[in-house]
């Protein structure tokens, strides 16, 4: 891990941001704050190493509008993305944009930190082995298990799934539920963030 890393986190909500500094500097994690996204373009210094924080929806310029102007900056910068419930397809969408995770309020703050510290290896260059591990999970699932889990990460109910391979949704939920179990996800956020970070559904060209 890069020597003194710093997490930067930028939430238009100021209570949002203190609580999140709060907990992350008493992991010991060095912090900075930033009210827009706006502010956090014009104070990054490009030599500094950690990671970023960012809200989805935020006024003046959105975490993946941010995301798309890190990459010239701050090029190098893992950044985990927060997201409000139901914000999925937004959260796939951040994660095209270069995201290296997404996380969904509410959320524990052992879900945090742990994002971080993945975040933080990623850049030192030792982050595969999660992706490997999730890739190995994948590798057991049947050709309509995974048919299912695209169309899950894609936003779709359960209804369009069925109606797109020619099956009732009661089999969807079955299948949904054999994927779940496959690939150790507790929840479907959780479901959806593994396959995200393993690039399920999102080749080139791919409508999501």
């Amino acid at each position: 891990m890069s020597a003194n890393p710093v997490i930067h986190i930028v939430d238009d909500d100021e209570a949002v941001r203190q609580s999140l500094a709060f907990m992350l500097g008493s992991a010991g994690l060095p912090v900075r704050v930033y009210e827009s996204a706006v502010a956090f373009l014009e104070d990054i210094d490009p030599s500094v190493s950690g990671c970023l924080v960012t809200d989805v929806r935020m006024p003046d310029m959105t975490g993946i509008e941010l995301l798309g102007r890190i990459k010239d900056k701050v090029p190098f910068m893992p950044a985990i993305v927060i997201t409000g419930h139901g914000d999925i397809p937004l959260a796939v969408e951040a994660m095209k944009a270069g995201a290296v995770d997404f996380i969904e309020k509410p959320f524990e703050d052992e879900v945090l930190l742990k994002a971080v510290e993945a975040a933080l290896k990623k850049a030192d260059g030792d982050g595969d082995t999660q992706t490997r591990e999730i890739l190995g999970r994948l590798a057991n699932l049947s050709e309509r298990e995974r048919q299912v889990l695209e169309g899950l990460v894609a936003g779709q109910a359960n209804k369009v799934i069925a109606a797109a391979y020619g099956i009732s949704p009661r089999t969807v939920e079955v299948y949904r539920a054999n994927v779940m179990t496959k690939m150790q996800a507790k929840s479907l956020s959780e479901l959806v963030r593994m396959a995200v970070l393993a690039h399920v559904g999102m080749s080139p060209g791919t409508a999501i």
